[in-house]
């Protein structure tokens, strides 16, 4: 499993850029209805009495930096779950008296899956549908799934189909596709446009940092990787902690940059790999976060827009040009660089992780 060429998850998250182009143009041609009943969601008629976004493993991830993004866009209120969560525990996901006093308004669900056949998600969407609690919007990468044909409305991926089981560019495909229909709820087409110019960016930024990536993946030194992100990022860094534990069978873990603090900064040594993703708008705290791990004896690996005040052994700059919520996509090739590599040189398959199935059935 040396030869590139011969990894399907290689080439998948190298590929990303053309399934990013395809994907989002690919919302240009959305059936009239499907858009109209969209936009509709952000009239006063329209408005949901609450968004639920939900998903398992990496697309419950997914959700996690998906809600937020649609409640600061849309302005709806937003939360995420793992989709057992709303088919195991409905009576603390919806709520009937909090329907009733918003006048019977329905919940809007957001199922997100990239097989469209995970069982908690269809459960979790039958439930939904028994109780009439709303409509659902479904995010897939296969259109005859039984999700998509489950769903009251689909949006599809293009291009970001996979052959290995670690998700990479269905995940940042379906990341892409929820940011633009946010974006065309919300009227945002200056954001909306900046979406696209992210593909342009993906193949400079992967050529210019892959072999610092595959050098601190392939350092012995680190025993243990830790992910800080906050805001849209933690779901993100969960996401990178995720692709890193599946792929490599690395001790990783994940944490709000100032949570880590509070307890887990415990487990920082010197055999540490901080991997902080930066917010520009909190950069001063996020950096005084990676400053102190460093004081502990961790190495840091931080991304961000700029490398400007960044307190870092490995700083990477984006230098997309974006919007910052734009720029975030491009964070997680890297991410996913960092596992692939780490995993090839201690002589593992990425393409079939330990224990791992591509779909998760229940009986």
């Amino acid at each position: 499993m040396n030869n590139q060429m011969e990894c399907f998850t290689y080439q998948e998250i190298m590929s990303q850029g053309k399934s990013w182009e395809a994907t989002l143009n690919s919302i240009d041609s959305l059936d009239g209805g499907v858009v109209e009943w969209l936009r509709a969601l952000n009239t006063p008629q329209g408005q949901p009495l609450e968004t639920l976004f939900i998903g398992c493993g990496s697309t419950y991830y997914l959700a996690l930096s998906a809600a937020l993004f649609w409640c600061k866009l849309t302005g709806l209120p937003a939360r995420a779950m793992p989709a057992s969560e709303m088919w195991l525990y409905p009576e603390y996901v919806l709520a009937k008296k909090a329907q009733k006093e918003g006048e019977n308004r329905p919940y809007l669900l957001v199922a997100i899956s990239r097989s469209g056949e995970t069982s908690e998600t269809l459960r979790a969407l039958e439930l939904f549908h028994k109780r009439h609690a709303g409509k659902c919007l479904a995010i897939t990468c296969y259109s005859e799934s039984t999700l998509a044909r489950q769903a009251d409305t689909l949006l599809l991926t293009r291009m970001a189909e996979e052959e290995s089981i670690a998700q990479t560019r269905s995940f940042t495909s379906m990341y892409l596709l929820m940011q633009a229909i946010a974006c065309l709820v919300a009227g945002q087409s200056d954001l909306r446009e900046q979406l696209d110019r992210t593909a342009g960016v993906f193949s400079p930024l992967v050529e210019e940092y892959q072999v610092l990536i595959k050098g601190l993946a392939e350092n012995k030194k680190f025993e243990r990787m830790v992910y800080l992100g906050s805001g849209i990022n933690y779901g993100l860094a969960c996401e990178g902690m995720l692709k890193m534990k599946e792929m490599s069978l690395t001790p990783s873990e994940a944490f709000h940059f100032l949570e880590f603090r509070h307890g887990p900064k415990s487990v920082v040594s010197s055999g540490t790999l901080i991997v902080g993703l930066v917010n520009e708008t909190a950069k001063t705290q996020e950096s005084q976060v990676l400053a102190e791990m460093r004081h502990l004896g961790a190495s840091v690996l931080a991304i961000s827009e700029t490398e400007n005040g960044l307190a870092a052994d490995y700083p990477i700059a984006l230098r997309s040009g974006v919007d910052y919520q734009a720029s975030r996509v491009l964070t997680l090739p890297l991410l996913q660089l960092l596992a692939y590599h780490r995993a090839v040189d201690k002589g593992l398959n990425p393409d079939r992780p330990t224990n791992l199935d591509a779909v998760v059935r229940l009986n």
